[in-house]
């Protein structure tokens, strides 16, 4: 019979540490910034769990049952958890950091009364020091199986909701697996069944019904129509559409709105371009939607186009989707085109080749895995790659609404050994919006376009390298990797602007 319920603390112990990762998770995911969450969400948690291990020693009677009945509510409150955060972010007006503590202090209360139970259940049968060994053996031995099985496999194939709900059912199976155990042992045995299967069937209509939740409270929290959507291991792709407006979110957040996304990707390729005649070779770092890459084959000198972004759903999705495709002009199909799914730093660190012009089209650094690729290491590793005449820009969030993040940019390549030329443009769907051209040697402002555009022209273009005085540059730090002091800019500065 111990045999039985230590296989149950395996199963306790991954679920425990899952409802932990899920909600460090879904909080990166709608507040940014992943280690502020992590560290968190963690340190409330293994708190948590060390007021329920407390709370156990006031357990004196009825060991069995008092652990099912845990056991329950560890799978309802737990399983719970990712849809009922999900739902007060989307639907409340309710401090959604608060409601996240209060939710993992009481899951953590609830798992850590479990094992000091089990423990004291096994003290029946083992010596203490056997019981120890074996239930700590069993605990991390299922804590590592679902930090590995929840990132890989689970969450991009079932979502956080219906993960959740999963390891909540498995603790509800647990609670009835002990029940069959300790049968003979339990003086109310039917009310317990009943709670057991009570909960089993909620839980099981949690997870057929979690994919409808998740859409509802999608549509409450984007404005338009949701068209597509799709969670990778590494992101939440959304697609939302108003009449002839379709638009790109990446964990909440705007990518581009096809009625101005012109003006940013032609700001971001052509003031490079336009001035490199001889340019063959391009590299394009992050846009995985092929938009930058459009602008970048109008040039019929260019020979190769590699883009090198993160997540296969993004480059399958803008390769294959005909609205998509449509939009990007079949940019990723085109023969010059290699599409290449990987971490641009880790990829750097292999490349061997050179180019003559490197697009660097990341998303802002909301993070600290986002603020690796705007530090300095990251640009002198870009450095090694360029062509003798090589430039490249670099997309750099608003210089009006986070001034200080976008010279931050400025600096960090300048320490970097480049020399740069800063500039601006209006994309109604984000405001005033950055841009940095570098290289070993000053890029000279480009006195006309060789291809057609929509938003640019020789008359204009100067004014774009013209920063007024609410845009001036200010001081600020170089982004090196032991500091990120980028990331602690851009959160402080559009928390105001999202105030």
């Amino acid at each position: 019979m111990h045999h039985a319920l230590l296989f149950s603390v395996f199963v306790i112990a991954s679920c425990g540490l899952a409802y932990e990762l899920i909600a460090a998770g879904l909080s990166s995911y709608l507040l940014g910034d992943s280690i502020t969450q992590f560290s968190t969400v963690i340190g409330v948690y293994l708190f948590a769990m060390g007021v329920g291990s407390w709370l156990s020693k006031y357990i004196a009677r009825d060991l069995i049952g008092r652990f099912i009945q845990i056991e329950l509510m560890v799978g309802l409150v737990g399983g719970f958890s990712a849809a009922f955060l999900f739902s007060i972010f989307t639907w409340m007006t309710a401090p959604f950091k608060l409601v996240l503590y209060l939710v993992v202090f009481l899951v953590g209360v609830l798992v850590g009364l479990e094992i000091p139970l089990v423990m004291r259940i096994l003290k029946r049968d083992l010596e203490f020091k056997e019981v120890v060994s074996q239930v700590l053996t069993f605990d991390y031995l299922g804590a590592l199986v679902v930090s590995i099985m929840l990132p890989l496999f689970l969450v991009p194939h079932l979502g956080m909701m219906r993960s959740g709900l999963m390891f909540g059912l498995m603790n509800a199976a647990v609670a009835l697996w002990a029940m069959h155990l300790f049968r003979t042992q339990l003086a109310a045995r039917r009310w317990l069944r009943s709670q057991c299967w009570a909960v089993i069937l909620i839980l099981a209509g949690g997870f057929i019904g979690a994919g409808q939740l998740t859409s509802l409270s999608e549509t409450h929290l984007y404005a338009d129509e949701i068209i597509f959507t799709e969670s990778s291991p590494y992101q939440r792709i959304v697609l939302t559409r108003w009449r002839d407006d379709m638009r790109l979110f990446l964990n909440g957040n705007l990518q581009f709105s096809s009625q101005d996304e012109y003006r940013y990707h032609e700001a971001l390729v052509h003031p490079g371009m336009a001035a490199m005649p001889w340019a063959r070779r391009v590299l394009v770092l992050g846009g995985g939607d092929g938009l930058a890459v459009r602008e970048i084959l109008k040039y019929p000198q260019v020979e190769s186009v590699t883009l090198v972004d993160l997540d296969p759903a993004m480059t399958r999705l803008f390769a294959t989707a005909p609205m998509l495709t449509t939009l990007n002009q079949n940019a990723l199909k085109s023969p010059k085109v290699k599409v290449i799914n990987a971490d641009a730093l880790t990829w750097l660190e292999n490349e061997k080749g050179y180019y003559d012009f490197v697009v660097v089209d990341f998303p802002d650094p909301a993070n600290f895995s986002l603020g690796k690729l705007y530090s300095s290491a990251f640009y002198r590793l870009l450095e090694k790659r360029l062509s003798a005449r090589g430039q490249m820009v670099v997309q750099s969030t608003s210089p009006l609404y986070a001034r200080q993040s976008f010279w931050c940019v400025v600096t960090t390549l300048e320490s970097a050994g480049f020399k740069t030329r800063p500039y601006h443009a209006l994309v109604p769907s984000f405001g005033e919006w950055g841009f940095i051209l570098a290289g070993r040697e000053t890029q000279p402002i480009p006195s006309s376009y060789p291809v057609a555009t929509r938003f640019l022209n020789a008359e204009t273009t100067p004014a774009l390298f013209n920063f007024p005085a609410d845009m001036a540059r200010v001081p600020s730090e170089a982004n090196q990797l032991n500091n990120q002091v980028l990331v602690r800019y851009f959160e402080q500065e559009w928390r105001k602007v999202i105030r």
